[in-house]
């Protein structure tokens, strides 16, 4: 792996490009904003004055639920850009460090010293006692090949996880839903799982659909919630339109519509459950995102992702009083948070850091930094089985040309291990949610039993696959292992029936049907069913638009 960073700074990336840079963070939040609209999956049930939202089913969330039964991530997003070196401070190199930062480097006095190579920033003493616990790791030096500086672009690399010269607008984890579950909209489990609250900004959950499809269906209001899950729906779906509008509208609402199955059992949860712990003093709201992820694990809502936000680390000015109110508020958090779920809870759940990236080495001329590249990522847990500092230390004499620390550890090998080691999904899979292999790194994580991709729906029982003819025609192909009643159909992406291609009983081995694709189908996604012996199998096809 390369650690070249020969490119230049984006016009835009900082402060001192005045216009540019305002209308980069403007671009960025009509992005955030277009993600968080209603219709689009994103507007948030609130809980204690929180937004949420609710990721759907998938093969994916069938793991999750089944693999390790008391598990739990906790994804938190410092949005923005951390600034690493000021979060943790290199003692190897200090004179350097603050001969790049005269104005902000923080005295070692007011460090807490983790070892003789690094010190953490003094607000961050709440998390202290994780780290003499063994509950607390730090990966050096994360990021990726070619760093961008752009929140927007970056934000939306870390969610796909996509090579940086990759523009892909779905979501590793929406990716996955769409293409191996795409009839989730009729298939949900009774308990989501996955939870995303406040900020909705990050591409995670999206699909590839040119529309930005959230898979993180949503609910609207706090007071009327128990009401709207009675009725299982807020917006009709009969007599729209006769045209393309109407078949947009009537998808649209049918994912809205949707979230309102998962309303009572969040509810109930958050009912069902009470913090012990106050969170009321933290000065920055991670505290009552992480008061309601514990109230909703203690309420035994089963979910097994959650994904929380603290915005606010775009420090270009005035660093040293936003930083330390940002990352105080983050430590506090935290240590509540554990606090709360006490032992028993809190052995089986982690939690996670990430930001889009790291900042300059160098302070700029309003005391703050710009963006950068390479930044450390935070774990905490029992899980970790011990602390440390994992990965490469920053190099402060080997920066890129433009001052920029050089990456040495991939993100995705991070989330690859995560997902493995933790969660315990099957290697194999792992690398297809991340479209290609990368090396996993010992975080002191251990899983056992591993549960294999056979275990998925979709993976067992039979092979299925589409496989596309010069004539025009879609062959659907799949593998019986035995005499079977089967039933083959194809719906619209709305669930409508289209076409019925096979019904009765069947020999064991390979079949085939076959759907013509014509002018009688209009260019579309669509779905194609397969029942076999009672369980049912999805995939799907693309008509007039590959």
């Amino acid at each position: 792996m390369s650690n070249n960073n020969n490119h230049k700074i984006r016009h835009g990336a900082a402060k001192e490009h005045g216009k540019a840079h305002q209308e980069d963070h403007k671009k960025w939040t009509r992005r955030s904003f277009l993600r968080g609209m209603g219709l689009t999956g994103g507007a948030g049930l609130l809980l204690g004055g929180t937004p949420v939202s609710a990721l759907a089913a998938s093969p994916f969330g069938y793991l999750l639920n089944n693999a390790v039964e008391d598990r739990t991530l906790v994804l938190i997003r410092l949005g923005g850009g951390n600034d690493g070196l000021n979060t943790f401070v290199p003692l190897y190199d200090y004179g350097t460090y603050q001969s790049y930062r005269p104005n902000i480097a923080l005295p070692q006095n007011s460090l807490i010293n983790l070892g003789d190579e690094f010190g953490m920033h003094g607000a961050m003493d709440n998390l202290y006692p994780l780290w003499q616990e063994g509950q607390m790791k730090v990966v050096n030096n994360v990021g990726y090949e070619n760093h961008n500086l752009s929140h927007f672009r970056s934000t939306d690399i870390w969610g796909s996880a996509s090579d940086s010269d990759v523009v892909d607008n779905s979501g590793w984890m929406g990716r996955f839903l769409e293409n191996e579950f795409p009839a989730f909209i009729t298939d949900a489990p009774p308990k989501p799982p996955a939870v995303q609250i406040g900020s909705v900004g990050s591409l995670v959950f999206d699909g590839s659909d040119e529309n930005f499809t959230s898979y993180a269906v949503s609910v609207t209001s706090p007071d009327d919630l128990f009401e709207i899950a009675q009725t299982g729906q807020l917006y009709p779906t009969e007599n729209l339109p006769d045209c393309y509008y109407g078949d947009q509208l009537e998808y649209m609402r049918i994912v809205t519509n949707t979230t309102f199955r998962y309303a009572e059992v969040i509810k109930e949860a958050y009912d069902n459950s009470t913090n012990e712990v106050d969170y009321s003093e933290n000065q920055v709201n991670i505290g009552a995102q992480l008061a309601l992820v514990a109230r909703l694990i203690k309420g035994g809502l089963g979910t097994k992702i959650y994904m929380v936000t603290l915005d606010g680390f775009d420090t270009h000015a005035g660093q040293l009083a936003n930083h330390d109110r940002l990352l105080r508020g983050l430590a506090g958090g935290v240590s509540n948070f554990f606090a709360d779920l006490g032992e028993d809870l809190g052995k089986d759940v982690l939690c996670m850091t990430f930001s889009e990236f790291g900042r300059r080495v160098n302070q700029n001329a309003s005391q703050g930094t710009d963006h950068g590249t390479a930044a450390p990522l935070m774990l905490f847990g029992q899980g970790l089985n011990g602390n440390g500092f994992l990965g490469e230390n920053p190099d402060l004499q080997n920066l890129d040309n433009n001052s920029n620390l050089q990456f040495s550890t991939d993100f995705r090998e991070i989330y690859a291990s995560v997902l493995e080691n933790w969660l315990c999904i099957d290697g194999d899979l792992v690398d297809n949610i991340l479209g290609q292999s990368f090396n996993r790194i010992d975080l002191g994580l251990t899983c056992n039993p591993v549960v294999s991709s056979p275990s998925l729906p979709g993976y067992t029982g039979i092979q299925h696959q589409a496989r596309y003819g010069r004539d025009g025609q879609i062959h659907i192909h799949y593998n019986l292992p035995n005499t079977m009643y089967t039933k083959v159909e194809v719906f619209s992406i709305l669930g409508q029936p289209i076409a019925l291609l096979q019904q009765g009983r069947q020999a064991g081995g390979e079949h085939q049907v076959h759907f013509q694709s014509n002018s009688r189908y209009a260019p579309a996604n669509y779905i194609y069913r397969i029942e076999a012996n009672g369980q049912a199998y999805s995939g799907k096809i693309v008509v007039g638009i590959r």
